[in-house]
């Protein structure tokens, strides 16, 4: 369960420096704000496929959303979001506040990996993150809709491959609603992974 909040903030870091990126900026010169605010926060290189935004409106979708491990695990593909959806209010961003009507969330592919040292990414992320944090953040105030749809999870284990595993979760459509407290969405989480698929 300790990796699964731990998740559950590398998603919520990624979601806070995309909407922010969308409030300041559009289209292409949003998209390079983005993956930078995005290596700022997780320091991991970024690649956006593609942003879709329209002018006044708080409504944005964005594809193929990679992050990749940095070189001491890899290298590899750490998180693919195929698909995600934003509504925000714009009015609370104003004051530093994120309120999200709408989040749609489609990960394609999570990747842990456990290096030579026997530190995995996710521990490493979380950290690194909590440093870079701590400053000038915007107040996070809940979801009124969230649908979650997961893939598939991997294992990597760079010092032996032969733990390495897949588990194919094929979760569609998980719709919840008023995720506003650390509590809700460990909740929220927690449903999705009793409801995932079998390890391959």
């Amino acid at each position: 369960m300790l990796r699964l909040l731990k998740w559950v903030l590398i998603v919520t870091l990624i979601i806070v420096a995309v909407t922010v990126g969308l409030f300041l900026l559009r289209d292409k010169i949003a998209k390079t704000a983005m993956e930078q605010q995005i290596r700022e926060q997780t320091g991991m290189d970024v690649k956006i496929g593609k942003l879709s935004t329209k002018l006044l409106s708080p409504i944005a979708s964005i594809q193929n959303l990679t992050l990749y491990n940095t070189a001491e695990f890899g290298g590899t593909q750490f998180l693919n979001i195929r698909e995600m959806q934003i509504e925000f209010d714009r009015e609370a961003l104003v004051h530093r506040e994120i309120h999200f009507k709408l989040l749609k969330l489609h990960i394609a592919e999570l990747s842990v990996v456990k290096n030579d040292l026997g530190q995995t990414n996710i521990v490493a992320m979380v950290a690194a993150a909590k440093l870079k944090s701590t400053k000038g953040m915007v107040h996070f105030k809940g979801i009124e809709v969230a649908n979650f749809s997961i893939s598939k999870i991997s294992y990597l284990d760079l010092k032996n491959q032969k733990n390495n595993r897949q588990l194919i979760v094929n979760l569609q459509n998980q719709v919840f609603r008023n995720l506003n407290t650390p509590g809700d969405f460990y909740s929220a989480f927690v449903l999705i992974w009793h409801s995932k698929g079998e390890s391959r």
